[in-house]
């Protein structure tokens, strides 16, 4: 199973010292709801009153055109209109006043939900290659969704050998609050002791089970662990 997983290039961003052609956070405000202003009236906007790109005014110097022209990415920093960016952020020293990064202990919290008896395995979630979060946009388009049809529950092979699982079999996922049932599939990516659902799936959707309980300290919902059990699901043959 191909799975697709975000880089924390936010955090980056925010670490990144100010350039200093950046322009004030009031300009910035000004120019977008003038730029909003011409573009309710039907205008073409190509740039900002004061000659400011849009672009540069968020990529840090970054140009429009380049973005256009450039046959690969443009990252961020970039220097200058004429540069293709920078591959690697902090190559020569960090945003600190000596230069150096400063790397303190943190202590684990463990999860507020861990495996039991009666809910041995952890359930996770993510994205699949062919489709981007709830696929509202990827499974319309039928080359993605010829590629990755249906919901599937990704099991470590070992895993499915000790629950009698083969590659296929309908299964029924369940943790503290809820089921979906979906199909199988082997997947050496995904650990012993875990099950892994994508979250793209209506028909099968992985948030009816996730815990939504808050990270005390950035408030974010604990979608990614939470204890839960895997069952064969026996289908019963049709009527003939």
């Amino acid at each position: 199973m191909r799975r697709s997983f975000p880089l924390f290039a936010l955090l980056a961003l925010l670490a990144t010292p100010v350039p200093a052609r950046q322009p004030s956070d009031a300009q910035v405000e000004k120019e977008v709801d003038a730029t909003l202003d011409r573009i309710r009236r039907g205008e073409k906007v190509t740039e900002t009153r004061s000659g400011l790109d849009p672009c540069a005014i968020l990529g840090g110097g970054v140009v429009s055109e380049l973005v256009g022209v450039a046959e690969d990415a443009v990252t961020y920093p970039c220097d200058a209109p004429d540069k293709p960016g920078n591959e690697i952020i902090f190559s020569s020293s960090f945003p600190t006043a000596s230069g150096r990064a400063k790397i303190v202990p943190a202590d684990l919290l463990p999860p507020d939900e861990l495996p039991d008896a009666e809910f041995p395995l952890v359930l996770t979630t993510g994205r699949l290659l062919e489709h981007w979060h709830t696929g509202s946009m990827t499974r319309r388009a039928s080359n993605l969704d010829t590629l990755e049809p249906e919901a599937v529950a990704g099991l470590n092979p070992r895993e499915m050998e000790r629950l009698r699982i083969a590659p296929g079999d309908f299964v029924r996922v369940s943790t503290r609050r809820g089921t979906v049932m979906l199909k199988a599939r082997a997947d050496r990516d995904v650990a012993e002791g875990m099950v892994f659902l994508p979250f793209c799936f209506a028909e099968a959707a992985a948030n009816l089970l996730t815990n939504p309980q808050l990270d005390p300290m950035g408030k974010i919902p604990e979608f990614k662990y939470c204890a839960a059990k895997v069952e064969k699901a026996e289908i019963a043959a049709a009527a003939e």
